[in-house]
């Protein structure tokens, strides 16, 4: 009985077509079906069979081998668990571990089920092909020997019929879709003709490894996060390794406390890292390479005053140490070690080019002395290395094949490779790209320190700062931050962005699905009167938001006295009819004042008025003493200008004013928002929920999220 396989192009079922082949069951293809869409098998008297694991049950059962689904129902239920289990290795992130599990499981075994081939072996063996070269790869190394004798024997077996297939619908890079279509879109697809070329010099699929590399002294920002996702994205693209190395060679700055939130906020920007490792790890390592180099005669000990030696740089100038003889200078490197005081006057230095028009090659210090506490390694060392002599040389021995910089770091490109030279250790490539720059922001860990320390912020995880933690506590979706970065590509064009870009990619992820509440200013509010209003307040149940039923239901109270904004009430005329949101309209019938002030208004409901004729539509609040007190809070920049110059000092443009909390009352509802939940309160803006309600006394906190559109200043 022959049929057809009807599936979507893009995603061929390659485990059903070679099923069916071994099976002997024919079919017809019919690569049509909409994106997406799960493969249909379609019989000509009018059944049909839905997806994958449906369909080869199927084949199974039809097959000219009675053995395919298994000798009997212990092997059947094995198969259906192997069948469940196949999809793991089309997830990119899980890969390597269904590897690494089915590798230990084959360690003794012929098939995946019993003593001859299934369906079970079929499925599986066809995914992994349809990996496309990030099989291969592994395939032709030693990693996983028990999968790959398993997967050759199948192969040499059915050799014909099977590589047949996989030629037809397996590319290079796999069936199924990049791991981050939306830098894939944006480095291959640009529309641009002047779009930067991506592609890492000299990347090899499967055996390309990357590092990000932050320092411990401050939390991740956005700035980082950029770095951190190009190096992910080439990663996956290049089905290679990811490391996460923290360059932790200044005692004075570093804390196991950053390394702890850093780590945190890796984990929240969805990276997936092979190994995290530290520069402190190979202290002794580079101890001895910097030894090495002295014996050499390629680096030397100089006690020559900072501010002096710095001087000599810049003008060309040799030091008088440059020529001492090998044996002055380990004596000095000697003294240094033991943190002596003559050896605390000294650095070590490269003997490079002192002429060199690139001022990075003028003998930049190797190694300096430093006797404060080290976070992992206490005071067992009195020396530390250079970031950029401990750089390179971590990235050579980790097997880094490309390590990726921002430009900022151009002009000491070829001090890296120097260095690399001299310590005769193999050529690791930079690759370039532009560093993310905001504005109105600092992106500096040592003026946003300034700001910790003076107590100007609360801490790193402050609304206003640009870390990865203080962003989404001020009510950002980290899924907009990654869209925003993705955005950019892997540009090496400078680039100063707006805040504005990124709040309307959040707005666009969170209003579709955040809750609708219900707030008045405390300090500016007035009494409606309904005359004809409610003798009794009542309850409706209400949805949350009227578009989105994930968002659950509210209870609004409805009453003969309600609150109205100051705002809307100044905006009434007397004999006007308005909206009141949610109930219906209202005719105003006399507006009290006193000295000019309203205090309050009276009129009486108009239900079967039309809300298309009203001009004013306001939200409301019955006046129960079950109105929740919340702090709501709105931030403005730390810095008063859009960029600053080289020479400005920030201290120069700090913003006066930068958070402003404004007293209001809630819905009664708002006393079960929890922590980090998003919200919008109607016609005032979204906001996040800071502190929850606790009791009466102390109000729900809730921080301003921007949408997009321009703020004016808190000033």
């Amino acid at each position: 009985m022959e049929a057809k396989l009807a599936f979507s192009q893009d995603s061929p079922p390659i485990s059903i077509i070679c099923a069916a082949k071994v099976a002997g069951i024919p079919l017809t293809v019919d690569p049509s079906l909409a994106a997406g869409s799960a493969p249909t098998l379609q019989f000509g008297f009018g059944e049909s069979l839905h997806g994958v694991n449906p369909i080869l049950h199927f084949i199974a059962r039809g097959a000219s081998f009675s053995s395919f689904s298994g000798q009997n129902a212990i092997e059947f239920g094995h198969v259906v668990e192997w069948l469940e289990y196949a999809p793991m290795f089309l997830l990119g992130s899980e890969f390597e571990n269904a590897c690494s599990f089915v590798d230990g499981y084959l360690a003794s075994r012929t098939f995946l089920v019993g003593h001859g081939l299934t369906i079970a072996d079929i499925a599986v063996w066809s995914n992994l092909a349809g990996i496309g070269q990030r099989w291969e790869s592994l395939r032709k190394s030693k990693k996983y020997q028990n999968l790959v004798r398993w997967f050759n024997s199948i192969d040499a077996e059915y050799r014909d019929t099977l590589n047949e297939i996989v030629a037809a619908y397996v590319g290079k890079r796999g069936i199924g879709k990049s791991p981050s279509p939306s830098l894939k879109e944006k480095v291959h697809d640009s529309k641009d003709p002047s779009a930067p070329e991506v592609d890492l010099p000299g990347a090899k699929v499967g055996q390309v490894c990357v590092r990000f590399a932050p320092e411990p002294s401050g939390y991740l920002h956005i700035g980082h996060a950029k770095a951190a996702l190009l190096n992910k994205y080439f990663a996956e693209r290049y089905q290679g390794r990811l490391i996460v190395r923290f360059d932790d060679t200044n005692p004075s700055k570093e804390s196991n406390e950053f390394v702890e939130n850093l780590l945190k906020d890796i984990e929240t920007l969805g990276i997936k890292y092979d190994a995290v490792t530290y520069t402190s790890d190979y202290f002794p390592k580079l101890m001895e390479m910097a030894e090495s180099l002295i014996k050499q005669g390629k680096a030397y000990i100089d006690d020559t005053p900072k501010e002096q030696m710095r001087k000599e740089r810049m003008d060309g100038i040799e030091s008088k140490c440059r020529n001492n003889t090998i044996e002055e200078n380990l004596s000095l490197w000697k003294e240094m070690v033991n943190g002596t005081e003559r050896g605390m006057q000294c650095c070590v230095r490269g003997k490079l080019d002192m002429q060199d028009p690139n001022k990075s090659l003028r003998d930049p210090v190797y190694y300096r002395c430093n006797t404060d506490p080290h976070h992992r390694v206490g005071s067992k060392y009195n020396v530390y290395p250079t970031y950029d002599f401990a750089c390179p040389f971590v990235d050579a021995l980790e097997g880094v094949t490309h390590a990726l910089r921002s430009s900022e770091y151009h002009d000491r490109n070829a001090q890296y490779y120097r260095i690399l030279q001299d310590m005769g250790l193999r050529r690791v490539e930079i690759y370039e790209f532009s560093r993310l720059n905001m504005v109105y922001t600092l992106l500096s860990k040592r003026k946003l320190l300034w700001f910790v320390q003076n107590k100007k912020v609360e801490d790193w995880t402050d609304p206003r700062f640009p870390t990865v933690q203080g962003i989404v506590r001020r009510g950002l979706k980290v899924e907009a931050l990654i869209q925003f970065i993705l955005q950019q590509g892997a540009s090496k064009n400078l680039n100063l962005m707006e805040w504005d870009k990124l709040w309307t990619i959040n707005k666009k992820i969170i209003d579709p699905v955040c809750a609708r509440h219900t707030a008045v200013l405390k300090d500016q509010r007035v009494i409606f009167t309904l005359t004809n209003g409610p003798e009794k307040p009542f309850v409706r149940i209400l949805p949350r938001h009227k578009k989105c039923e994930a968002a659950g239901k509210k209870a609004t109270t409805f009453s003969n006295r309600i609150w109205l904004d100051y705002a809307d009430a100044s905006a009434i005329s007397k004999g006007e009819e308005v909206t009141l949101m949610d109930w219906g309209n209202a005719i105003i019938k006399e507006i009290k004042m006193e000295n000019g002030v309203i205090t309050e208004l009276v009129g009486e409901l108009h239900l079967e008025g039309s809300v298309k004729t009203t001009k004013l539509k306001t939200t409301w609040l019955a006046d129960i003493d079950e109105l929740v007190p919340l702090s709501l809070v709105e931030f403005d920049y730390l810095i008063s200008k859009k960029k600053l110059e080289e020479d400005e000092d920030f201290l120069d443009n700090l913003n006066p004013c930068t958070r402003r909390e404004t007293p209001a009352l809630g819905d009664a509802n708002m006393r079960n928002l929890k922590r980090g939940e998003v919200i919008q309160l109607e016609r005032k803006g979204y906001y996040r929920c800071d502190a929850p309600f606790i009791r009466s006394s102390k109000p729900v906190v809730l921080f301003a999220i921007p949408d997009g559109r321009q703020q004016g200043s808190l000033n």
